[in-house]
């Protein structure tokens, strides 16, 4: 069975796209209708005339999904494909930190559960935070659930406080300063890309600090010829394939997240033939949720 025409012949019947995470394997990139970062996914989801949303990523962007387009069908191929970090935060949390901060604003990174995005006031991703906040008339800010984030957004926002929460990816987290600087050593014509969900004393000896969008767009423009990407490893099929003739390195060990890997091409096959792992929400969740969201597709 050629696995992919029947992908494609199922899309066609069924009227569904298929949405594909950076960090997704590269099968399952090269079959998906669009490939890109949260944000980027967020706004296609809500756009798409597509009936059916098969979401190659993590629960946390399936539910965004769903959320964004409640009328439709959101499947999530590999239902075990969560998020360690979504996970750190519950929505008890919110609101006991809501008692604690009265007058802040809540800013919730989109890497988190339905249920908390119906707790805070904002969404926001890597790629938008720093807008985000600076767009909040609150000088007080609790940010959570990602610690190395928070810590950029301050850095970037300094008339504001920001109070973290205290999460963070293991992937990104991974990150050594002693694993960059080796890299530099090896590779010193190689510009250093970091996401900003990598530890602070790693993100503060990048030469930029960016999205998994904003590293494919910086690639593409950039005169190097070489790059040290200090994010999950899975970007690198897209870097190679839309510039093939520079060259990518992980500083130090290439970082996999196992539950963006755990999908397979199978997965996604399996789950438009079956329709099967669909995401369901309850419309309490949905309306609450929406507007966090909506806020922050206002601000970009």
């Amino acid at each position: 069975m050629d696995i992919k025409r029947e992908i494609l012949k199922l899309k066609k019947e069924r009227n569904a796209v298929i949405m594909a995470h950076n960090y997704q394997r590269p099968e399952v990139q090269d079959v998906a209708d669009f490939v890109g970062d949260s944000l980027e996914l967020a706004i296609k989801t809500s756009k798409t005339q597509a009936d059916i949303i098969v979401f190659a990523g993590v629960r946390f962007m399936a539910e965004t999904a769903k959320i964004l387009s409640p009328k439709k069908t959101v499947l999530l191929p590999n239902y075990r494909a969560g998020c360690p970090m979504a996970d750190m935060v519950t929505p008890e949390d919110v609101r006991k930190l809501r008692k604690k901060y009265p007058e802040a604003a809540f800013v919730a990174y989109v890497n988190t559960t339905a249920e908390v995005k119906a707790e805070i006031d904002i969404c926001c991703t890597s790629a938008n935070a720093v807008k985000v906040v600076e767009s909040l008339p609150q000088k007080l800010i609790v940010f959570l659930p990602d610690r190395n984030l928070a810590h950029w957004v301050s850095t970037q926002v300094k008339d504001k406080e920001i109070i973290p929460f205290d999460g963070y990816c293991y992937v990104h987290n991974g990150f050594t300063l002693k694993d960059l600087l080796k890299a530099r050593k090896k590779h010193p014509e190689a510009e250093v890309l970091a996401h900003p969900e990598a530890p602070p004393e790693v993100v503060e000896n990048a030469d930029f600090v960016l999205s998994t969008s904003g590293m494919i767009r910086h690639t593409k423009r950039s005169q190097a010829r070489e790059f040290i990407i200090a994010t999950e490893f899975g970007l690198s099929h897209r870097l190679k394939k839309e510039n093939p003739e520079k060259e990518f390195y992980s500083p130090g060990p290439p970082r996999f997240c196992g539950n963006m890997k755990l999908t397979t091409i199978d997965d996604v096959y399996n789950s438009l033939l079956k329709m099967q792992h669909e995401i369901v929400l309850s419309q309490d969740i949905i309306e609450r949720a929406k507007k966090s969201l909506e806020r922050m597709l206002e601000v970009i």
